[in-house]
């Protein structure tokens, strides 16, 4: 018989490999025998969000959530469907969610600071992505944004420093 944690395994397998709805079988299979395993729960919302199935995803993570409320990684992956969907208050309540169980997670800035950028809000996007950066000094994403929005401000000192950290993160760094 195989195990939870071996069909969970699979199923994250089949979703990274572009098969989530093989994989949306695989994780439904894993809950048979583990129901109350939020990762199965959140595992298979990914799965839906890479099929496109927002709704179905929403309440696989919702149901992690019912049973783990400080399952961060299901808060964010929920703020970033919301986001795709441009319902930017649920994606700003998920990320304070979010914030309440994990302020010093890096994702959760750069996610934030993505959000605050899309509204214009460069000021609140550059602190966001700050703290991002403070929280994980390599975190390349938050790099970029942290350049982008510096340009945005007109502070072109800042993004050049920023660009020139990127470079050296990618090992062109031509100084």
């Amino acid at each position: 018989m195989e195990t939870a944690s071996f069909l969970n395994n699979s199923g994250i397998a089949l979703t990274e490999a572009n098969h989530p709805n093989d994989a949306i079988s695989v994780f439904h299979e894993a809950l048979e025998i583990e129901p109350e395993n939020p990762l199965l729960w959140f595992n298979l919302g990914i799965a839906h969000q890479r099929t496109g199935n927002y709704e179905e995803a929403i309440a696989c993570f919702h149901h992690a959530l019912d049973i783990d409320m400080k399952f961060v990684d299901a808060w964010l992956s929920m703020g970033l469907i919301f986001f795709e969907l441009n319902e930017f208050f649920l994606c700003e309540e998920c990320y304070k969610c979010a914030g309440d169980y994990d302020p010093e997670n890096p994702k959760l800035w750069n996610n934030y600071g993505v959000l605050h950028f899309s509204r214009k809000k460069y000021n609140d996007a550059r602190e966001c992505f700050e703290k991002a950066v403070s929280l994980s000094p390599h975190y390349s994403d938050a790099l970029f944004n942290l350049r982008d929005t510096c340009r945005e401000l007109g502070d072109f000192r800042a993004a050049s420093e920023f660009e020139r950290a990127l470079s050296c993160l990618s090992g062109r760094d031509n100084i």
